[in-house]
């Protein structure tokens, strides 16, 4: 990772992945803190705000919505003291997490299984 301490919109959408818009649209649904701007008004992403979209990159890979996000992050910002809210949190959408796993793996099996059955009847 780059050891600056800022980086641009075009940095993070490089580093994370998240196109621009997807980025503006995160901090207006406040899943972000404000962005600070240097002196021409560009937004200017912190190591924090970077750690904070990997993180969220994750989730919403797995599947959390962003109203599930946005109480995550509320909480995270509470302090402390939400912390078993927040490990409820996390702990649910682990759990729904695997179940879509296993479903996965469940379905992957019978495509492989119809995949050896073709195979089987082309030779």
């Amino acid at each position: 990772m780059d050891a600056r301490m800022d980086y641009s919109i075009e940095d993070i959408t490089r580093l994370t992945g998240f196109s621009k818009h997807t980025l503006r649209y995160y901090e207006k649904a406040g899943l972000l803190d404000p962005i600070d701007r240097n002196t021409s008004g560009h937004r200017r992403y912190t190591e924090q705000d970077l750690g904070r979209l990997n993180f969220l990159g994750k989730l919403r890979t797995t599947g959390m919505s962003i109203q599930d996000m946005r109480l995550y992050i509320e909480l995270l910002r509470q302090g402390d003291h939400t912390r078993v809210e927040r490990l409820n949190i996390l702990e649910h959408h682990h759990t729904q997490v695997s179940e879509q796993i296993a479903a996965l793996q469940d379905a992957l099996k019978a495509i492989e299984y119809k995949i050896q059955l073709y195979r089987k009847t082309s030779n």
